[in-house]
């Protein structure tokens, strides 16, 4: 039995406009019937779940769907895709983790030293040192570029 637009909707949680923009992007698929109207299989209901779970834990949706289209034949994912997928977004999820966390230990002390620099900032990059690297949030991006003096 094949489910309506509004069918979808009701049953995942999601708009009806965001299942629109998810079969834009090639996240989910539907047959169209003789008067032009959606037709969803069930297993779409597991695969907007999938969508969403991925979502929630921060996988961009560009992420989630080349995910989706390396299962064979565009299937809907199982227990063990989940499994496999969630544990290849691992290191980036850790990486975005340990992101937040030094902007978190940063925020009191420092807004990122070089755009509106503070008087805090002064203890923590003397001299504005960090100017040289380049305009904005230097601290935040720290990881990203080599540092004055190769520090």
């Amino acid at each position: 039995m094949e489910l309506t637009v509004g069918e979808v909707a009701a049953r995942s949680g999601v708009a009806v406009s965001a299942l629109h923009f998810y079969e834009a992007k090639g996240l989910i698929s539907s047959r169209r019937t003789s008067g032009n109207q959606r037709r969803y299989a069930r297993d779409t209901l597991r695969r907007v779940a999938f969508i969403r779970v991925s979502q929630r834990v921060g996988i961009p949706l560009a992420m989630i769907g080349q995910a989706l289209s390396r299962l064979p034949q565009g299937r809907t994912p199982t227990r063990d895709d989940w499994a496999r997928l969630s544990a290849g977004w691992r290191a980036e999820l850790d990486e975005r983790i340990r992101r937040l966390q030094q902007l978190r230990d940063d925020l009191t002390d420092c807004i990122g030293c070089g755009c509106l620099s503070l008087r805090g900032c002064r203890l923590s990059n003397p001299g504005d040192m960090l100017a040289a690297e380049g305009p904005g949030p230097r601290r935040l991006l720290i990881d990203d570029l080599p540092r004055p003096g190769g520090r």
